[in-house]
């Protein structure tokens, strides 16, 4: 579905304990129109596999909702990058099945991190995930679903992380072929432990550049809205409450009016416990929205 013109797409990251077809019902509770989901446990490798009536029941109560956009991030465990050829494997075989059950929901987007090279170089892990990546687009799932697109989200840089960097991304993206299927996901807590500054107008401007350069904008389809716990080019990634961490509100201001991502799906990740005596999404949401001119 696509949004209306100039509609704010505004969301969170929502649970599907009680079911597909019951995300929607707890955004229409929440008053958003984009929502991010895990299709499965997302600590487990195990899938059941996809209740097709309740898939129908999902399309439909989409169909019938104010929700414009819908996004699966893949599991934690999912490491592309691994040395381990049977990790890697595993890992690929996940990434297939979220492909067929993004397609099957009617969902567009799959977002995933990239993992971890192991120790064994950055050139190394690259080289591992743009495999994965050919792969992929050799399966029966890719070429049953031409409409999944999937984003490879930019990291914090903690460790041995592939995709810290807008030229790594790059880089895996044109190896892999530079299909237009292929996009990234802009993190706010990640980029800013990265490396790249949010907090100013010359900052952001200079951030949104290098990407463009590095990646083009017309990659970028999503972004994932939280603050940072941990300062400036920290290379650790914890994410904290909008306007709560180091890139505070200014420089969340900045963000959702720049006319380069104004336009984008925003999904926040920010952290579910009570605060202040109210449910975490529902300040966060309304200080984004506060944010938000025009």
């Amino acid at each position: 579905m696509s949004p209306g013109e100039g509609e704010l797409l505004l969301g969170c990251h929502l649970s599907i304990g009680k079911g597909f077809p019951a995300v929607l019902d707890e955004a229409e509770r929440l008053g958003i129109n984009a929502v991010q989901i895990f299709s499965h446990s997302a600590r487990s490798w195990k899938m059941k596999p996809l209740d097709p009536d309740e898939a129908g029941a999902f399309r439909a109560r989409w169909k019938a909702s104010r929700v414009r956009y819908f996004v699966i991030h893949t599991s934690y465990l999912l490491n592309l990058a691994s040395p381990d050829p049977a990790l890697w494997e595993k890992s690929l075989a996940s990434l297939r099945e979220e492909v067929r059950r993004a397609g099957e929901l009617g969902i567009p987007d799959v977002v995933t991190h990239l993992g971890s090279h192991k120790g064994t170089g950055m050139e190394r892990g690259i080289s591992r995930v743009v495999k994965a990546l050919l792969r992929l687009q050799d399966s029966p799932e890719w070429g049953r679903f031409p409409d999944v697109r999937l984003m490879l989200e930019l990291t914090a840089g903690a460790g041995d992380t592939v995709g810290k960097r807008f030229e790594e991304l790059a880089e895996i993206i044109e190896r892999a072929g530079g299909s237009e299927r292929l996009g990234i996901c802009f993190d706010t807590c990640h980029a800013f432990a990265s490396g790249y500054e949010l907090r100013t107008p010359e900052g952001l401007g200079e951030t949104l550049a290098e990407l463009d350069e590095k990646i083009g904008l017309d990659r970028l389809w999503l972004v994932h809205l939280n603050d940072s716990v941990h300062p400036f080019d920290s290379h650790k990634d914890r994410h904290a409450h909008i306007g709560r961490g180091e890139i505070g509100l200014d420089g969340f201001r900045l963000v959702v009016n720049h006319p380069s991502l104004r336009r984008l799906p925003f999904i926040l990740e920010t952290p579910k416990e009570e605060l202040d005596g109210e449910e975490a999404d529902v300040v966060n949401l309304r200080t984004v929205r506060s944010l938000v001119e025009g």
